[in-house]
């Protein structure tokens, strides 16, 4: 069975992967952006191993949502398939997951650290740290490995929707950042942010001790931003601004 993804989420799956090294979070080929059609039961993915430049249209794979068959494509899907599908099947809001080994997010991650809210700049996007899961036992290696990444993932977030929606982000211990959003553009964005903040955090550690922010102030960064409420930005042309 060949089953096609719209073109609309396969071009902005497509465009999503070829931004990864454009905005540095990748060396060679170690990163990886999907995008699911959840009506269709399907994700698709960039194919395991192809360099950047290569990669076209028509070299994505079509996943199925249920059991991780390729339905779609000519090549192998990434070998973080099945941790983007894990993710998937635990959190119902995430429409788009990002897979990188920036440098300094995966430096928390070797560390096995989590990237605490040290400021403004974390608490705009991340209501909370990013949290690093514990290592994966040698079962967990041993068998299904790549869909027990996602699950020791979904674990750390004791499989609470509402909970990835407000940190769309995870460190798994000594590998590094999984983001996600509504969107595999929105993921990327995730993972864009991600990097800056353990980048800051590093920086900031550097100077010496640093103390947790007020709430208060966290709070009133997130809010802006998100929820009812929110009032960043301006509505996209046509749309009709409701605060």
């Amino acid at each position: 069975m060949t089953t096609r993804a719209p073109d609309t989420l396969r071009q902005e799956v497509l465009d999503a992967n070829l931004a990864i090294p454009q905005v540095g979070l990748a060396t060679l080929t170690w990163g990886n952006v999907s995008g699911v059609d959840r009506e269709a039961g399907v994700f698709v993915i960039k194919p395991s191993g192809v360099p950047y430049e290569d990669l076209a249209l028509d070299d994505l794979v079509t996943v199925r949502l249920s059991d991780g068959k390729v339905v779609g494509g000519h090549l192998r899907p990434s070998t973080d398939t099945e941790t983007h599908r894990c993710l998937y099947l635990a959190f119902p809001s995430i429409g788009g997951v990002t897979h990188t080994h920036s440098t300094h997010a995966v430096a928390f991650a070797q560390a096995r650290r989590d990237i605490p809210v040290l400021g403004t700049t974390h608490a705009d996007t991340f209501n909370g740290p990013i949290l690093c899961t514990p290592d994966l036992t040698a079962e967990q290696c041993a068998k299904d490995y790549e869909y027990n990444t996602g699950q020791v993932i979904v674990d750390t977030l004791k499989g609470d929707d509402r909970r990835a929606v407000e940190v769309p982000a995870a460190l798994v211990a000594n590998h590094g950042p999984f983001t996600w959003g509504a969107t595999a553009r929105t993921s990327l964005e995730h993972a864009i942010i991600c990097e800056a903040v353990a980048d800051i955090a590093i920086h900031t550690f550097a100077l010496g001790p640093a103390e947790t922010p007020p709430r208060h102030l966290l709070d009133r960064h997130y809010t802006r931003k998100h929820g009812p409420d929110a009032y960043y930005g301006n509505p996209e042309p046509g749309v009709t601004a409701t605060v």
